[in-house]
């Protein structure tokens, strides 16, 4: 069971993150940039082929060039989750007069 004081801050939270546009985009951007980058990643390297005598490295360079993709993917999540605490602090700030 939740204290009052425990409750009144999830309440809070939850209100700052109703009204903050800010956050809300910040977060968005987030999820459609790293599902954009994993969309565009796999069809790279699904088209990805090489020809004459480095054929062979296509199965191996396969797996390489998308642990990348991903990797990218993820680290632009994180970049605009970060983006979106930061911004959810200083609305948190603005609107409730103190942290």
């Amino acid at each position: 069971m939740l204290k009052e004081s425990e409750l009144n801050w999830l309440e809070d939270a939850l209100f700052v993150l109703a009204y903050s546009t800010r956050t809300q985009l910040a977060l968005l951007m987030g999820v459609i940039s790293s599902i954009g980058i994993l969309i565009y990643g796999y069809s790279v390297v699904d088209s990805f082929e090489l020809t004459g005598l480095l054929a062979p490295l296509t199965g191996v360079l396969k797996p390489y060039f998308s642990h990348r993709y991903e990797a990218a993917a993820l680290s632009s999540l994180l970049s605009f989750m970060g983006l979106a605490l930061k911004l959810f602090i200083k609305d948190y700030k603005r609107m409730m007069g103190r942290w």
